[in-house]
C-alpha cells in the first residue's frame, strides 16, 4: 500500500507544491500555502483504447434542444434585471460580499419569493442554526410552506437532503463552511472548497436544480478560496455597499447566460431589502443645491444611468504639503485633476490647500466621466460660487485641460432630462441631447468654469 504524502496548496490560486515555501510559485502570493493530505493513488487498470465509442454522440449545434433552459423569473425584479430575466434551471450562481452587507437577507427573500410561487426551495444553513434563520424569516415575512431548511455542514448530508426533497432552487450559506469528511482537510481549505463546489455543480447539472452559493470575501474584496471556484460556476454576483448607508448594489462579474452590464439596486430597511425603482431620485433626495462645491453628474453603472452628487471642499489654510482626500472617487484621479486646475485654470493656490472630494450616497464613481463634475465642484468650492441647481456636468478631462467625449452620452442626458435638469455641461463633440435639455459645449476646464460658476 502506498503511503499518503503531504502536499501544500495555495489558497489564492490552487497551485500545489510538494514542500512548503513562503511564496507561491504559481501566483507569487506570500504565506498562502497550507498543508493537505493527498489521497493515495488507486490501482490503475490497463485497458485497450483502439476502438473507443463515445458515450454521447456529437450532434449539430443547431439541433441542440434548448427546452427547459429559459430563465425563470424570481419575483425580485432587481435580481431578474441583473440575471437577464431570471434564474436558469441547472445553473450555479456564486454570491459574494462583505460580512454584514446583507447576503443572507437577500438570499432568504429570494427563496421566499420563489417558494410563494409554488417552487419547493431548500436553504442549507451551514453558519446559523435553523432557529436563527426562522427568526430572520419572521422579521422579513419569509415564512412559506414550500421553503425548507437544513442546518448541515457535511457534504453527504447536504446531497442527501437535495435528493430527498428534489427542490427547484437550492441555496448554500456558505460554501466555505461545508466540508467532505472523506477529503481529510479542514473546512475552508482550497481542497474542501474546490471539491464541495464541484460536487454541487455536478448535482445541479444532473438533476436540474438551480444552486446559489454564498461566498466569503478577503480583506481586499476578492472572493475567498481558489480562483477555480469562479471558473466552476455559471454566474458570479457581488453584493456591495457601504455599511453606513442603506444603498446596496448587485453586480454580475461573470454570467454565462447573458450580459454583465446590468445593475440591481436595493435599500436596506427594517423589514429587509427593498427594491429601488428610481435610484437617481433616492441619491438626490436630500441634496442642498444652495451651497458651493456641489455638482450633479450622470454616471453609468453597467447599462444603467444614475445621477450622483459630487461634492468638494477646499481648505482655507495654506499647508505644505497639502492633503488630497477622496471618498467614493478615485484618489489618484483627484490629485491629477487638482494639478490640471493649477496649470490650466489659473488656480495655483490649490497647490497649498487641502482638497476633499466625495460621491454622496454610498456609491463609488471611478469612471473618467466624473472628471468634469469633480473639476467644477473644486472650482465652485474654491471660489465660493454656487452652481445652478438645474445643471449637470459630464466629460473626461485630459492633462492639457481639454474636455473629452465619454460613452453612453445619450442615456446619461436622457436620465438628466427625466429628472427635470435644464442644462448639461458637455464636451464639444457631444451629439444633440433630448428635447428640453440645453447643451453647453466647452472645450477646456477654464471655459467650463467661466461658463458655469455663478450661472
Amino acid at each position: 500500500m502506498s503511503k499518503a504524502r503531504a502536499v501544500h496548496t495555495c489558497s489564492a490560486c490552487g497551485a500545489t507544491s510538494s514542500q512548503w515555501s513562503g511564496r507561491c510559485g504559481g501566483c507569487g502570493e506570500w504565506n498562502t500555502l497550507s498543508e493537505d493530505a493527498a489521497p493515495t493513488a488507486a490501482a490503475r487498470t490497463t485497458r485497450q483504447t483502439a476502438s473507443v465509442v463515445p458515450l454521447v454522440p456529437p450532434v449539430p449545434i443547431g439541433d441542440v434542444d434548448q427546452a427547459g433552459w429559459a430563465p425563470a423569473p424570481t419575483g425580485v425584479l432587481e435580481v431578474d434585471r441583473v440575471l437577464g430575466g431570471g434564474v436558469v434551471p441547472g445553473s450555479v450562481t456564486l454570491l459574494g460580499g462583505e460580512p454584514g452587507i446583507g447576503k443572507s437577507t437577500l438570499l432568504l427573500q429570494l427563496l421566499a419569493k420563489l417558494a410563494n410561487g409554488g417552487s419547493p426551495c431548500l436553504l442549507v444553513s451551514a453558519e446559523e442554526s435553523a432557529q436563527q434563520v426562522r427568526l430572520r424569516a419572521e422579521r422579513l415575512g419569509a415564512l412559506s410552506p414550500n421553503l425548507f431548511i437544513v442546518a448541515e455542514t457535511t457534504m453527504p448530508s447536504i446531497l442527501g437532503a437535495i435528493d430527498h426533497l428534489q427542490p427547484v432552487f437550492v441555496a448554500v450559506d456558505s460554501i466555505q463552511t461545508i466540508f467532505d469528511p472523506e477529503l481529510g482537510a479542514q473546512p475552508g481549505t482550497v481542497t474542501q472548497v474546490r471539491d464541495c463546489a464541484n460536487a454541487l455543480v455536478q448535482r445541479a447539472k444532473q438533476n436540474g436544480p438551480a444552486v446559489w452559493l454564498v461566498g466569503h470575501v478577503t480583506k481586499d474584496g476578492q472572493l475567498a478560496g481558489p480562483r477555480q471556484l469562479e471558473h466552476l460556476v455559471d454566474t458570479v454576483l457581488s453584493f456591495e455597499g457601504d455599511r453606513h448607508h442603506d444603498l446596496r448594489l448587485l453586480r454580475a462579474s461573470k454570467h454565462r447566460f447573458g450580459s454583465t452590464g446590468e445593475l440591481g439596486l436595493f435599500e436596506m430597511a427594517e423589514e429587509g431589502l427593498r427594491e429601488v425603482a428610481d435610484p437617481s431620485g433616492l441619491l438626490l433626495a436630500d441634496r442642498n443645491d444652495k451651497v458651493s462645491g456641489s455638482v450633479v453628474m450622470p454616471a453609468m453603472e453597467g447599462h444603467r444611468p444614475l445621477l450622483v452628487e459630487v461634492q468638494a471642499l477646499v481648505g482655507k489654510e495654506e499647508i505644505v504639503p497639502p492633503r488630497r482626500s477622496a471618498q467614493g472617487l478615485d484618489g489618484n484621479r483627484l490629485s491629477l485633476l487638482v494639478a490640471v486646475l493649477e496649470r490650466h485654470a489659473d488656480m495655483g493656490i490649490l497647490g497649498k490647500r487641502n482638497v476633499y472630494a466625495s460621491a454622496v450616497g454610498g456609491v463609488r464613481v471611478v469612471e473618467p466621466a466624473a472628471d468634469l463634475a469633480i473639476v467644477l465642484a473644486i472650482a465652485s468650492a474654491n471660489n465660493e460660487r454656487v452652481m445652478a441647481p438645474d445643471v449637470v456636468a459630464v466629460g473626461e478631462v485630459g492633462l492639457g485641460g481639454e474636455i473629452r467625449q465619454v460613452s453612453h452620452m445619450a442615456r446619461r442626458l436622457a436620465e438628466a432630462a427625466r429628472l427635470g435638469f435644464k442644462a448639461a455641461i458637455v464636451p464639444p463633440s457631444c451629439p444633440d441631447g433630448p428635447k428640453g435639455l440645453e447643451l453647453i459645449r466647452v472645450k477646456d476646464v477654464k471655459a467650463a468654469i467661466e461658463s458655469t460658476i455663478g450661472r
